[in-house]
């Protein structure tokens, strides 16, 4: 990894407005994990994650800045949430699931590097599959020169399946029938379970017949790829890459912590439950051992990031081990009205940039005026402070209101250039926050 913490700050500048103190923690935890990587034998060994607690309310980016940072160096991440969890004994999630996921999504990532890498193999036995059923071999004993043409043909049709002009086409392929679910809910349950799964996939498997279907070349290049995936990636060498990727640098985004931290007041109402997620994500955030469908994972290395408002709350009503095991707190401050102003024209994919992006599909044109921005910032940050505070979310809210009419009409526009102005924003706008009832359940 080349990036310096300085390049990783840059990099989330063109999403995330503000929050430097929370992007320098983050780029810091990333860089030592790849400085520990440089280590040799037991130093390395011993070298854990600082794991980092972000206190702040939401909609000011704590969940972007973790995903952004996943997706740039492309790490296993997966974002879950606190509540969701029940203690052992109760009915519900436990908290292991939240490192089978994460290496379902490291399986994931392992699997469409390989695929990428073998595309032109990939792609070969695709074309040559779809070319044989459009261009059939010739019986056995056929003459020299029927086979050399048709071996011509053949080749020729490989060209337009490869070239898309054969997509068109219709062609009858085998199609084996699906028979197990490889989905999330079902690759995180613990093993003896997965096994069961895989046990009664096959059992079905063998009793179910491939059947043919007659689909557009199109679609057969489609259905074709999983079988062909099958058939070329190796899955013990993508397992080994994804346990190893998953327990080095994997990332566990674990939102909500203030709603399983218990207070005063739920001290003594002798509910156990939100005390014993905490006491069960202890090991896991420690280091311990974790049995997955693919594979045992060791925790000690993976970096887990809390977050939380912590407005009913403290990080101090945490049990304090588990308080230890979050040492580096960074504080996320609310979104002044500057800050949702930036929000709205500084990121490479801003709010106005996507609106004008879906209207331009419907051939309308609009162009947003600098006091129209200022306008919508303004407001939302009244929206914000008469209500509740949810940060740049409250922008979507605003965005909205204020193109209603035109998004609607869209497609009776076609053609014209709108521009949005300061005064046009508050037509729409201002009505909505005459009364405080209008502001709290439309704004």
């Amino acid at each position: 990894m080349d990036l310096t913490p300085k390049k990783i700050v840059e990099y989330l500048d063109d999403f995330i407005i503000g929050q430097d103190e929370a992007k320098k923690a983050i780029a810091i935890a990333l860089r030592n994990r790849w400085r520990r990587l440089q280590l040799e034998g037991e130093m390395r060994e011993e070298v854990l994650p600082k794991n980092i607690l972000m206190i702040g309310p939401t909609g000011v980016g704590k969940t972007e800045i973790a995903r952004r940072m996943a997706k740039l160096l492309k790490l296993p991440f997966v974002k879950v949430e606190a509540t969701k969890y029940t203690e052992v004994g109760f009915v519900g999630r436990d908290v292991e699931s939240m490192v089978r996921d994460l290496v379902y999504d490291a399986i994931r990532l392992a699997k469409d590097e390989e695929l990428s890498r073998q595309e032109p193999e990939l792609a070969e036995y695709i074309c040559e599959k779809i070319a044989a059923e459009l261009v059939p071999n010739l019986p056995k004993g056929a003459a020299a020169e029927k086979i050399e043409r048709q071996k011509t043909a053949k080749n020729a049709m490989k060209e337009r399946v490869r070239s898309q002009a054969a997509d068109h086409l219709r062609v009858e392929i085998e199609v084996s029938p699906k028979t197990h679910i490889d989905a999330m809910g079902l690759d995180n349950l613990p093993p003896e379970m997965a096994r069961l799964q895989e046990s009664l996939g096959k059992m079905f498997g063998q009793m179910n017949q491939p059947i043919k279907r007659e689909v557009s070349v199109a679609e057969a290049k489609e259905l074709l790829r999983n079988e062909a995936s099958e058939r070329l990636v190796d899955m013990e060498k993508v397992r080994r890459e994804a346990l190893k990727r998953a327990s080095e640098g994997g990332i566990i985004f674990i939102d909500e912590m203030d709603k399983i931290a218990v207070g005063a007041a739920a001290a003594r109402s002798g509910d156990p439950s939100k005390e014993g997620v905490q006491r069960d994500l202890l090991p896991i955030v420690e280091g311990s051992s974790v049995s997955t469908k693919y594979g045992n994972i060791e925790t000690d290395h993976i970096l887990f990031i809390g977050a939380g408002a912590f407005s009913m709350t403290k990080p101090s009503d945490l049990i304090a081990e588990l308080q230890g095991r979050f040492p580096l707190r960074v504080e996320m401050l609310s979104l002044d009205e500057a800050a949702l102003y930036s929000i709205l024209t500084t990121p490479k994919n801003s709010l106005v940039k996507q609106y004008a992006a879906l209207l331009a599909v419907e051939g309308v044109t609009i162009e947003f005026t600098d006091d129209a921005l200022r306008a919508m910032a303004a407001l939302a940050k009244q929206a914000n402070d008469k209500t509740e505070d949810i940060g740049a979310r409250r922008l979507h809210t605003v965005m909205e209101k204020a193109l209603e009419e035109i998004s609607f009409a869209a497609d009776e526009k076609r053609g014209e250039t709108i521009a949005i102005t300061a005064d046009f924003v508050h037509s729409k706008l201002d009505k909505l926050f005459e009364s405080d009832d209008s502001t709290r359940y439309i704004l």
